[in-house]
């Protein structure tokens, strides 16, 4: 699901703004013809409907392209749980969803009462209190509308992942995941040779066999959970959650920055996850990348990589 679709969420100053400018202009522009009190009462019920029309079609957008909690894949509803307030997302919506339903109640009552004026100082009157009873229905959910637009920016950042039979690339930033991703897949993901490239989860994509394989460029982290920023709270969800299978990728040239032993506390950390995981050294082309006979695990070549992936879809 791809998140950085989702439409700004405005406070409720700036919807009422907007809402009364523009009854204002088009009343203007519309030419009504009747007695003087068919007049008015045209001219008010039009102000109504407009400014009507306007909010709940942006409340209503709210609604519908927030994501629906009930259809998501369990994956984003974790990493929601994770990185949101859920109940307070949840309750957010719900008032956006009241606000609505409040708003054309107030419109059905206040056209009526216009409708049966037959002075215009109770016309004046039913506007005026439509206006306040309106406006004070939008106020009233004006944290709610924040908190989503916090909530949106969070979600922006979200990846957009599939649920499909997943692989995830893991190790330390600038060992070679991302490089690897471009290989397996058909992707083009930023490289370059400084850590922290990649800023986000990049995914890719291979058929083995007629199946399509999805492959996640995870960054990976010895961090507590609790000093982790928001792009590595999603690599460690998808990895528990998402990942059939890893391909840890080590670097021994050095040019990363992360020792040997640092590499072999993160493979640690994995491999405790219960995961099948695949090694792959990385920049062996590199002074001091190749490993020696001392090296401690099994390290497959990438047409070998590509032979195992294929053998775990069958599985």
């Amino acid at each position: 699901m791809n998140f950085e679709k989702l439409p700004p969420v405005e406070s409720s100053k700036v919807l009422l703004d907007i809402a009364f400018r523009k009854a204002r202009e088009k009343e203007r522009q519309k030419k009504l013809k009747g007695t003087w009190l068919q007049i008015i009462k045209k001219k008010e019920s039009l102000k109504l409907d407009l400014i009507k029309d306007d909010i709940i079609n942006k409340l209503e957008k709210i609604l519908s392209q927030f994501p629906q909690t009930a259809i998501l894949p369990e994956f984003y509803i974790k990493l929601m749980r994770l990185t949101l307030d859920f109940a307070e997302l949840k309750k957010s919506l719900g008032a956006v969803n009241w606000a609505s339903k409040r708003i054309r109640t107030l419109h059905r009552e206040y056209i009526s009462k216009i409708n049966r004026a037959q002075e215009q100082p109770y016309l004046r009157k039913a506007s005026t209190e439509f206006y306040g009873r309106f406006a004070s229905t939008l106020k009233q959910i004006d944290q709610n509308l924040k908190y989503l637009e916090e909530s949106r920016k969070i979600m922006r950042t979200y990846p957009d992942i599939k649920d499909m039979f997943t692989v995830c690339i893991y190790g330390f930033p600038n060992v070679g995941k991302t490089t690897l991703l471009n290989e397996l897949t058909t992707t083009k993901a930023k490289t370059a040779a400084y850590a922290f490239t990649t800023v986000s989860i990049n995914a890719g994509y291979f058929t083995a066999d007629g199946t399509t394989v999805q492959v996640l460029d995870l960054p990976g982290t010895l961090a507590r959970p609790e000093k982790m920023n928001q792009v590595e709270l999603q690599a460690e969800l998808a990895l528990e959650v998402l990942a059939k299978a890893v391909i840890f990728v080590f670097d021994l040239s050095g040019s990363s920055g992360y020792s040997f032993e640092k590499q072999k506390q993160l493979f640690k950390k994995v491999k405790e996850k219960k995961i099948p995981v695949d090694v792959y050294v990385s920049k062996t082309d590199l002074p001091g990348g190749m490993p020696g006979k001392d090296f401690p695990y099994k390290n497959l070549t990438f047409e070998e990589l590509k032979e195992e992936l294929k053998k775990k879809v069958k599985i």
